[in-house]
């Protein structure tokens, strides 16, 4: 494009200053050259004005819209947990685990058990008083109840869970 035409399509477009607009219909009115670029300039933009824009199908504006959808979608949390950190801490505990089990068999006394009778002495311990024997809190009636009902709101909770999982795979 030469200047001819972008101090012109400028003109036309309004996009210059008040100078130049001014300059720029002195050139029109007296230039034969630029009044006949500009002529045809503006009938160019007149087509361009009275042209109507096509709009792409909706099927398409749809399938682009998924497209950008799904490339930016966030994955989820569950998904974004790092291998590395599960692996982690299976080391971690599988590391205490190791180590509890071979203290537990360093400390065992090996030579008890060949003579054939284990000789465990505990000591009698008396109490003073005569204590009637001792109700187990947990087995008592309430404690029960109170148990099974929270089991049973968690049983409906995690169930609640189930079916709304079920419900989105099925609307996806």
């Amino acid at each position: 494009m030469n200047s001819i035409e972008e101090k012109l399509w400028n003109y036309i477009d309004g996009t210059c200053t008040p100078e130049e607009q001014q300059a720029i219909s002195m050139l029109i009115e007296t230039d034969e050259v630029y009044r006949s670029q500009y002529e045809e300039l503006l009938a160019l933009n007149q087509e361009f004005s009275n042209l109507e824009l096509d709009e792409p199908p909706m099927a398409f504006t749809y399938r682009v819209m998924e497209a950008i959808r799904t490339e930016e979608a966030a994955v989820p949390l569950k998904a974004a947990i790092n291998k590395n950190i599960i692996r982690s801490l299976f080391a971690v505990f599988g590391f205490i685990i190791a180590a509890v089990i071979i203290y537990a068999l360093f400390t065992i006394n090996w030579s008890a058990g060949s003579t054939g009778t284990a000789s465990l002495n505990l000591p009698e311990v008396k109490l003073p008083v005569n204590l009637p024997p001792a109700k187990n809190v947990l087995s008592s009636a309430p404690v029960l109840k109170a148990f099974f009902f929270f089991d049973v709101v968690l049983g409906l909770f995690f169930f609640d869970a189930y079916l709304r999982k079920q419900r989105a795979a099925k609307q996806f």
